[in-house]
Order: structure tokens, then C-alpha cells, then sequence
């Protein structure tokens, strides 16, 4: 699967296919911290991702109110 990363930005082949949380934790990012993203729509961490899928990882960016 072709995976795009965000900060910094890179492009990455992985092989698959694996669960979101496998990826994740292969490429050690954080779950709480990072949102997977598979055409438009976010993919929770049991869903199994294919292995002609492409995935954005983005970090998740808070802010408050000032």
C-alpha cells in the first residue's frame, strides 16, 4: 500500500495487507496522535487496510480558545 505521511511529509510503500494499528505501530506513531485516512474517510484501528490501498497518516493538531 502506498502510504502518504504529513510532518514531515514523505511517501512510503508498505506491504500488505495490515490492520491500521499494526501500521501504525510499525512505523512507531502514536494512535491517539495520529488519524488514518483512506479515500476521505477516517479508518478506526481494527479496520484492515489492503494492500493496493492508499492511506494518508495525518497528526492530529489541536488548538484552544484564546
Amino acid at each position: 500500500m502506498r502510504v502518504l505521511l504529513r510532518n514531515p511529509r514523505r511517501e512510503l510503500d508498505i506491504a500488505g495487507p495490515r490492520r491500521v494499528h499494526a501500521l501504525l505501530a510499525d512505523l512507531e506513531l502514536n494512535r491517539e496522535s495520529h488519524l488514518v485516512i483512506r479515500n476521505g474517510t477516517l479508518v478506526p484501528s481494527d479496520e484492515e487496510l489492503a494492500a493496493d490501498d492508499v492511506v494518508e497518516i495525518r497528526p492530529v493538531i489541536s488548538g484552544g480558545a484564546v
